[in-house]
């Protein structure tokens, strides 16, 4: 399976305070734009879930978001892991606030969605994305 990942733009950021979990409530206005990464899933002969990109500072293993969000998936469907690569060839800029590893981990979501018959609908695959990282629903949804 191929498919792209859309880095967004963050229009407008505005905190409008502290929680109580240390974390800030935004409001904020965003948008696809046509900066992708793209990634290429495919499964492999029992080596478990890798990823791979072509940036050899990124993580690899579960700690990558493309990686917990496939875990998340199989874990939504009651599944157990199943051996895939995940290859990442990168273009969004990292750290740069453009969602490149969030918009990796909900293109994730919606190929593994896709491959399994869509058994989750665009709303659920986005509130399975926000225990991924706070940007992947809207990356799902776009």
């Amino acid at each position: 399976m191929k498919t792209r990942a859309w880095a967004k733009l963050n229009l407008t950021l505005d905190v409008l305070g502290k929680r109580e979990d240390g974390y800030h409530d935004l409001c904020m206005v965003m948008q696809s734009v046509t900066l992708h990464d793209t990634l290429t899933l495919t499964p492999n002969e029992g080596q478990g879930l890798r990823v791979k990109t072509n940036l050899r500072f990124l993580p690899t293993g579960d700690k990558n978001l493309a990686a917990a969000a496939a875990l998340r998936f199989w874990e939504a469907l009651g599944r157990e892991p199943e051996h895939l690569d995940i290859e990442i060839q990168k273009r969004i800029p990292v750290c740069a606030g453009m969602a490149g590893g969030s918009s990796d981990a909900a293109a994730v979501l919606r190929a593994l969605n896709r491959h399994y018959g869509d058994p989750l609908s665009v709303l659920a695959l986005a509130e399975l994305g926000a225990q991924v990282g706070s940007d992947v629903p809207f990356c799902v949804v776009g």
